[in-house]
């Protein structure tokens, strides 16, 4: 049984994604930010200034870089913690089985994919600096930036787990069972999580182009989790790229600012680095990934038909035997 047929082993009733979806939006954005919101209303002089605040999401109120992280990603816990409610309570089905299709979560997998993109987005980046070291000033603060190393490697991957899981899981079975086929849920999710990020700043300032980066990662993430029917691969790759780019470097335009090792004080312009990784580190990635775990029939994994399965138990016996071989 493939990836998105997981969602079959659930209650699939549209009343049953309505419910998880508005519940996972509860506990994300509303429950989620209460903390938030509490630490944003200490930090203001007055009503006035926190109403103000607010609309940045309280970025500009002097929080601790660290300790605003922290609270940032916290709402991407409450938001992980309802879509486990949703899925274990609401369609009663594993949490696992929105990971993957195998029968248990295969970490080995997240920590290839983690290692591997973790040493190709150190290399990317101190290559840039190499190149350009001018537009780079050095940061490092001890306290600081060990404090943000630490709420970066033990809290940063709740985030981008919350973004997999819910775009490349929920919403990748959700969308396939629905169109019966796999194609239209990889584009589809690809280009809703590009343009989710599109609020960022970082798209203010260098303008839709660089939708570019967003809609090709998601689509990177869609392809890696379809022909290797899972998001353990997926969920190492996010969580490295976003804790690389939390301790590396920061700018003053970034959707997070860190105290991170440089600051990069350059003018916010298009540059090879925007395309890069989507027209060749990517590729790169998926030919290594297909290359260890024998990715086949390419064609059929991204665009084929999703049938309902006969046989549950059976299925699961089926993938467990051919991993084995």
């Amino acid at each position: 049984m493939n990836y998105i047929q997981q969602a079959y082993t659930g209650k699939i009733k549209w009343f049953h994604w309505v419910f998880t979806i508005l519940l996972v939006f509860f506990g994300w954005q509303i429950i989620g930010a209460l903390p938030l919101m509490g630490l944003g209303f200490v930090h203001s002089a007055n009503i006035a200034e926190f109403t103000k605040a607010a609309e940045g999401s309280f970025m500009n109120l002097g929080i601790d870089n660290n300790l605003f992280l922290f609270f940032m990603i916290l709402t991407f816990i409450f938001g992980l913690i309802s879509l486990f409610i949703g899925v274990k309570y609401i369609h009663q089905r594993t949490f696992t089985s929105l990971v993957t299709s195998r029968k248990s979560i295969d970490w080995k997998r997240f920590w290839f994919g983690f290692i591997t993109w973790g040493i190709i987005a150190s290399v990317l980046i101190l290559i840039g600096i190499k190149l350009s070291p001018e537009n780079y000033v050095w940061n490092f603060k001890p306290i600081p930036f060990y404090t943000l190393l630490t709420v970066s490697f033990l809290f940063l991957p709740f985030q981008t787990s919350l973004e997999e899981l819910l775009f490349r899981g929920y919403f990748m079975q959700g969308l396939g069972i629905l169109a019966k086929n796999r194609w239209l849920p990889l584009v589809l999710t690809s280009v809703i999580f590009g343009l989710l990020h599109g609020a960022n700043p970082e798209v203010q300032k260098l303008g839709y182009i660089s939708m570019v980066f967003y809609i090709g990662t998601g689509l990177f993430y869609g392809v890696t989790t379809l022909m290797d029917d899972g998001t353990e691969l997926s969920l190492g790759l996010h969580a490295i790229n976003n804790i690389v780019a939390a301790f590396f470097v920061t700018t003053n335009w970034s959707v997070f600012k860190t105290d991170a090792l440089y600051v990069d004080i350059s003018e916010p312009s298009v540059g090879w680095e925007m395309f890069f990784p989507v027209l060749v580190l990517y590729p790169m990635m998926l030919f290594i990934f297909s290359k260890k775990y024998g990715w086949q029939n390419w064609v059929e994994k991204l665009t084929g038909k999703i049938e309902e399965p006969t046989n549950i138990k059976d299925n699961y016996d089926i993938l467990d035997n051919n991993e084995a071989k």
